[in-house]
């Protein structure tokens, strides 16, 4: 064997052992809640604030949905993160488990996959449930370069082991399951810059290898982040989704809605009327808000439906992508169909286009929960997490005071389960975000009254949440 060939094959050897090695960490225990840190590197050349930085564990990114469910067979909370190895790294693991509501618990965290060295929490898990009770983990990939998993446990109602089902490209995951239908998997594809497609599956055995040529494309003009919901008491999903003029992400713009009633067969816009997909133009009879022609970015966050079944999409819009007070204001708006046209309400200001919260809604009275209070890293990602109520279906809005105070991390990406259930309402993760740090993972009750922080180190297999805050 020449010297060349031996140092080939030396140097295979030594990285097949590294992937053994960091793959045995799959379906494996860890020791405590860590969230992992992330920084995507882009500062203003204006203003020292990142374009997003921070904790971004538990709820980057907006775009991947759900990241918990509540089961009331088991009254449970099963819920997927990013986790990391230990307080000074910040190497990916994707992380399940679930809080147990009847004894105020929850279990030592299991590692559904190891990343490998990947430190890019776009790869973060969405969940599912399906109708026998299993948990499903859906692994969303970077781009074109690295593929996503989908993961299904090996027992019901159970996060200690998952196998997996197939491994392809797919990113940003968004999976609803119908009762009596399956799964209804809402996805990008970096076809043509981030477009949005579609599949299903009526007992997740039968995913396509192929995406980009067996999946049906809905979307796709220049690039599009979307967010989507299960309306369960009318069977329809929906998805409200804005467009990247000139394929920029950093002048994404609009709001589009679009609906589907018989489980993607077809998808109308709020009129009923059947669309013709994929949309390829700007103008198209899904569009709901031209904030375009306002000159206003439109940062969606979060899809509901009120009381009679109409969509109400909550966004931060803003001047421009960089951060710094340049491009204030940073408005939480709500885009509501009120049944007869699209009202745009302001809620309240915060100071980063990347503050994203939960919307809440229980008839008449609709909640908001989120970092958009001023936090000790003010103009970088996150803040102090605070309460905003309207009693009239989203029209008027007071503020319901702070849910968190005198933090020394900011908090960002406040996640809501899909149904939730007190005390486990909204859950998110905190972090400098000015520079890398530790992280932790909380949740909160739904008057913000009791906030919760899990166990970043884990002396036993069932643990209590510490309460860090009551009023």
């Amino acid at each position: 064997m020449t010297e060349k060939k031996y140092l080939i094959s030396f140097f295979l050897v030594l990285f097949l052992v590294y992937v053994s090695c960091a793959q045995s960490l799959n379906n494996t225990k860890h020791d405590g809640y860590r969230g992992i840190w992330f920084t995507l590197g882009q500062q203003s050349d204006d203003y020292e604030g990142d374009k997003y930085s921070g904790g971004l564990a538990f709820c980057f990114s907006h775009t991947l949905t759900p990241m918990a469910i509540y089961s009331p067979e088991v009254d449970k909370t099963f819920f997927v993160y990013g986790g990391t190895t230990e307080a000074d790294d910040n190497h990916l693991l994707i992380m399940a488990s679930f809080y147990d509501h009847a004894k105020h618990q929850v279990p030592r965290p299991t590692i559904v996959r190891d990343q490998l060295g990947v430190i890019d929490p776009h790869d973060n898990p969405s969940i599912s449930i399906d109708e026998e009770g299993y948990v499903w983990v859906f692994i969303a990939g970077r781009g074109r370069n690295r593929p996503g998993q989908i993961f299904k446990a090996t027992a019901p109602y159970s996060v200690e082991e998952f196998k997996e089902i197939i491994s392809r490209e797919q990113t940003y995951s968004q999976i609803w399951n119908l009762p009596g239908q399956g799964f209804l998997h809402l996805m990008t594809m970096y076809t043509a810059g981030r477009e949005l497609y579609m599949e299903t599956s009526e007992k997740g055995d039968d995913w396509t290898s192929q995406p980009d040529k067996d999946l049906q494309k809905l979307v796709g003009f220049g690039g599009h982040y979307q967010v989507s919901r299960l309306d369960e008491s009318k069977q329809k999903v929906g998805s409200a989704f804005n467009y990247h003029p000139d394929g920029s992400v950093d002048k994404r713009t609009n709001v589009y809605y679009m609906e589907t009633k018989d489980f993607g067969e077809t998808w109308t816009n709020i009129h009923g009327e059947e669309l013709s997909l994929p949309l390829d133009h700007r103008d198209n009879p899904a569009l709901a808000v031209d904030f375009e022609a306002e000159g206003r970015l439109a940062y969606i966050t979060k899809l509901l439906f009120d009381k009679d079944g109409n969509p109400v999409v909550l966004a931060v819009t803003s001047n421009g992508f960089a951060p710094g007070p340049e491009n204030d204001p940073r408005k939480w708006e709500i885009i509501h169909w009120t049944g007869k046209e699209w009202e745009t309400r302001e809620i309240t200001r915060s100071d980063h286009n990347y503050d994203m919260g939960s919307l809440y809604i229980d008839g008449d009275k609709w909640t908001l929960i989120g970092p958009a209070l001023p936090g000790p890293q003010p103009y970088y990602t996150g803040g102090e997490v605070g309460r905003w109520i309207s009693e009239d279906n989203g029209r008027n809005w007071e503020f319901g005071g702070p849910v968190t105070q005198n933090s020394e991390r900011n908090h960002s990406y406040l996640r809501r389960p899909h149904n939730p259930k007190d005390p486990f309402f909204g859950m998110w993760a905190d972090g400098d975000s000015k520079e890398f740090s530790i992280s932790y993972i909380y949740f909160t009750n739904s008057s913000g009254s009791e906030v919760y922080r899990l166990p970043y180190n884990m002396e036993e297999d069932l643990q209590a949440p510490q309460l860090v805050h009551s009023k």
